[in-house]
C-alpha cells in the first residue's frame, strides 16, 4: 500500500514540474507572439508561484517570472477587457515629480495637473478613452479604489512585480486586468513609456 502511495506521489510531483515547465515555456513564448490558452497556463503558474519564485530567486532574476506571467495574462484578458465599459487606471506615485505639490487622501494622489511628471498628461488622456485616474502609494491602496465605483476593469501601470501581485490580488473580483510594466523600477524616478500606454488605450478601445 505504501508504495502504491509512494508511486502515486512521485507521479503526482512529476506532473506538477512538467506542467509547470511547460507553462513556464508558453509563458516566455507569449513575450513575442500571441499563445492559445495563456488563461490556462497563467493559473497554472499562479498556483506553482512561491516555488518557482524561490528557483528563478536562486538561479535567475524573480522579475522575469513576473514579467513573463504578466505577458501570459495581458493575452488572456484583452478581448475581456475589451468588452467592459468601466474603467479605471491605477498608477504607481512613484511616477510622479519629486517636489509634487499634490495631497493624498485614501484613494491616492490626488494630482492637480501641475506639468512637472507624467501625470499631467495621464490625467487630461485618461478621460478621453473613458478611464478614471488613480495614482496609488501602495498595492494596499487598491482596495479603496476598488470600492469608489462599480468598476469592471482596471489598467494597470507598474514594475512587473507589482503588476503580477496586484492581478492576481484582483483575481475573483470581478476585475478584468491589464498590465503596462514600467521602464524601471524604484522607488521614486521611475518611468513608463508614454506612446506604449497611448498605443494600449487604442488597442483595448471596445470595438
Amino acid at each position: 500500500m505504501y508504495r502504491t502511495i509512494g508511486i502515486i506521489v512521485t507521479l503526482v510531483i512529476l506532473f506538477s514540474i512538467l506542467l509547470a515547465l511547460i507553462a513556464l515555456t508558453v509563458s516566455r513564448i507569449s513575450l513575442s507572439r500571441h499563445v492559445w490558452l495563456a488563461g490556462f497556463f497563467a493559473a497554472i503558474l499562479d498556483f506553482f508561484y512561491m516555488p518557482l519564485k524561490y528557483f528563478f530567486y536562486k538561479f535567475s532574476d524573480p522579475r522575469i517570472l513576473d514579467k513573463w506571467m504578466v505577458s501570459l495574462k495581458n493575452i488572456s484578458n484583452r478581448n475581456d477587457f475589451r468588452k467592459t465599459t468601466k474603467r479605471m487606471i491605477i498608477a504607481p506615485h512613484c511616477m510622479r515629480s519629486m517636489d509634487c505639490p499634490a495631497s493624498s487622501k485614501k484613494t491616492g494622489i490626488q494630482c492637480v495637473a501641475c506639468g512637472k511628471c507624467i501625470f499631467t498628461e495621464l490625467k487630461r488622456d485618461a478621460p478621453k478613452y473613458g478611464y478614471d485616474l488613480y495614482i496609488v502609494t501602495g498595492s494596499s491602496f487598491v482596495k479603496h479604489v476598488i470600492k469608489e465605483k462599480d468598476y469592471d476593469a482596471a489598467l494597470l501601470i507598474a514594475c512587473d512585480y507589482e503588476l503580477n501581485k496586484v492581478m492576481m490580488g484582483l483575481k475573483g473580483k470581478n476585475l478584468i486586468t491589464y498590465g503596462i510594466p514600467m521602464l524601471n523600477d524604484g522607488c521614486f524616478n521611475t518611468e513608463v513609456e508614454y506612446e506604449k500606454v497611448i498605443e494600449t488605450l487604442d488597442m483595448l478601445s471596445s470595438k
